[in-house]
C-alpha cells in the first residue's frame, strides 16, 4: 500500500507499524485518513514525538470518529474524554491497570474501534503493551474449529474485574485510577466469536479471558473447556506485536481485532499514559 502523506515502517511480523512524518496536532485530513489505512492494514501503528496535552489528544482523537464510551473509569480533569493511566512507584505487587490479557469494553454493545494511548511519564525500563493479532488467530484454527466458531456467540460482562464483589471494589487495587465499581456490571450482552471487520472484511477471533463469560445458552462450566482453549490460542507468540513506549508516543490500535495487555515488570517506578477511544459499531457475525 503506498502512503503519501507520511512514512510507515513495519516493525513486526504479526503487524504494527511506526509512522513518521506527521504533526498531529497539525495534520491534513489526508494524513489522518492514511493513518487510518495504516491501522486497517498493521493493526497498531505507533507514532513518536507527539508532544500532545489532553486538549491536543481529545482533538486528534475527534478527527478519528466520536468518543467512545468508559463505563468504569472516570476522564481526566482536563477533559472528560481523557482517562489518565497510572502506577505510582509505591504501588508494588499490585495488579496494573489492563494487565490481563483483553478487548477494551468488549461487554458493551458497541465497544470501541479505537484506543490511543499517549506516554506521558515512563519508567527506566518495562511497561511495555502487548498485542495480539485476532485475524491471524483465527486464520490459524482448523477448519472444522473455524465453521464450529461462526455460528456461535458468546456473553461479555465487565462483572469480574468491576463488580461489586471484584478485586477492585476495595479501593486497594488501582487507587491511582479513577475506577467506578457496582451492580451495572453485571449486565451481560452477547456478541458473535467471530466478527467480520467492516473495512477490510476479514473475519477475527472475539473471545477475551476478562470479558467473555460463557457461551449463549450454556453455562460457565461447560463453556470453559472451549473458552480457555481460545483465549490460551489466540495469544500464541507468533501473533504477538510488541510496542516498546518512548517519551511523548502515541499508540493507536484497532480494537476490533486485537487484544492487549499491559506488561507490569516495572515495581518501584512510576509510569503515566493517556488513553481515549472511538466509538465502534456493533460486532458483525463472519
Amino acid at each position: 500500500m503506498t502512503y503519501r502523506n507520511i512514512q510507515v515502517r513495519q516493525f513486526s511480523g504479526a503487524g504494527g507499524a511506526e509512522i513518521t512524518g506527521v504533526d498531529l496536532a497539525s495534520a491534513s485530513d489526508d494524513a489522518i485518513a492514511e493513518i487510518q489505512r495504516a491501522l486497517a492494514e498493521f493493526l497498531v501503528v505507533t507514532l513518536p514525538d507527539q508532544p500532545l496535552d489532553d486538549a491536543q489528544l481529545a482533538r486528534f482523537t475527534s478527527r478519528l470518529g466520536p468518543f467512545g464510551l468508559e463505563p468504569f473509569v472516570e476522564g481526566d480533569t482536563t477533559h472528560p474524554n481523557v482517562i489518565a493511566v497510572i502506577k505510582e512507584a509505591d504501588e508494588v505487587r499490585r495488579l496494573n491497570f489492563g494487565g490481563n490479557w483483553h478487548s477494551d469494553w468488549s461487554f458493551l454493545e458497541t465497544p470501541p474501534s479505537y484506543t490511543l494511548l499517549h506516554a506521558r511519564q515512563l519508567p527506566p525500563y518495562g511497561g511495555d503493551t502487548l498485542f495480539a493479532n485476532q485475524y491471524l488467530a483465527f486464520e490459524s484454527l482448523s477448519e472444522g474449529m473455524q465453521t464450529l466458531l461462526k455460528g456461535q456467540r458468546a456473553i461479555h460482562s465487565a462483572r469480574r474485574p468491576y463488580g461489586p464483589q471484584s478485586h477492585n471494589a476495595n479501593g486497594k487495587h488501582l487507587r491511582s485510577m479513577k475506577i467506578k465499581t457496582g451492580p451495572e456490571a453485571m449486565a451481560e450482552y452477547s456478541h458473535p466469536m467471530v466478527r467480520r471487520h467492516p473495512v477490510t472484511g476479514r473475519n477475527a477471533l472475539f473471545v477475551n479471558r476478562v470479558y467473555t463469560i460463557r457461551l449463549d445458552d450454556m453455562t460457565e462450566a461447560e463453556s470453559a473447556p472451549l473458552i480457555g482453549f481460545l483465549t490460551e490460542h489466540s495469544i500464541r507468540p507468533e501473533f504477538i506485536i510488541r510496542v516498546s513506549w518512548r517519551p511523548q508516543m502515541l499508540t493507536i490500535w484497532d480494537n476490533r481485532v486485537v487484544q492487549h495487555l499491559a506488561v507490569n515488570d516495572y515495581d518501584g517506578h512510576r509510569r503515566e499514559l493517556h488513553r481515549t477511544s472511538v466509538l465502534g459499531e456493533a460486532p458483525v457475525a463472519a
